[in-house]
């Protein structure tokens, strides 16, 4: 049976129509790509300027003072949980190795006497800072113990290791592992237990954190 010439015309306009929803639904798809790739972006943003400052809290120093680490602000801040009766005790020597060579530069060595791992700091504040003056003849600043890993755990190493960037974040795992903080409160660097303190890696670190503008800003 024939077709009527109108048939056709609506079978041609059908087509069309359909071809067209498809290139604009295709045109659609692809604009949206960019809105996505924004947020993402702007996910990522929000991400990075959601990580905490990690000088914003107060601790206690060895003698039981408390100390506001914003006093820090603007410096390039090294965070060690230490231990006296570890293997690698011997460190507490390279860091203040650390401490005279670049305190005037404006690196600030925080030591954090720990018991957690092994139970290898069980002493007093007091004995800590009498062994750590008179053996490795230690002038940065140490402080009361800390919990860096069993709970509670103090705030600060809650942010170090649970809010920190993904290849820094994690738990502690022994005594003298280091995280370098940058002169704006942020992380730059986490160094394991066996690091020694001086290797090229951690002055390199070190080095290059200290070459950014100083800045007072929290």
């Amino acid at each position: 049976m024939k077709k009527p010439r109108g048939f056709w015309f609506i079978i041609l306009g059908i087509s069309l129509t359909t071809k067209l929803g498809f290139l604009v639904a295709g045109c659609g798809f692809f604009d949206v790509q960019t809105p996505v790739a924004e947020a993402v972006a702007a996910d990522s943003s929000t991400a990075v300027s959601a990580e905490p400052n990690y000088l914003r809290h107060t601790v206690k120093d060895i003698g039981g003072a408390e100390v506001a680490l914003t006093a820090y602000a603007g410096d390039v801040v090294l965070v060690v949980n230490t231990a006296s009766r570890c293997g690698f005790t011997g460190q507490l020597e390279e860091l203040q190795e650390l401490h005279e060579s670049y305190s005037a530069k404006g690196l600030r060595v925080l030591g954090f006497p720990c018991n957690d791992f092994g139970g290898q700091e069980p002493g007093t504040e007091k004995e800590i800072a009498s062994f750590c003056s008179a053996k490795y003849d230690v002038s940065f600043p140490l402080f009361s113990k800390v919990k860096a890993k069993s709970a509670p755990k103090h705030p600060l190493y809650t942010d170090l290791t649970e809010r920190s960037p993904e290849g820094v974040r994690g738990e502690v795992k022994w005594n003298f592992t280091k995280f370098l903080i940058g002169r704006d409160g942020r992380i730059v660097a986490r160094f394991g237990p066996a690091v020694s303190p001086t290797s090229s890696n951690v002055i390199e670190k070190i080095e290059g954190a200290l070459s950014a503008a100083p800045s007072k800003a929290l």
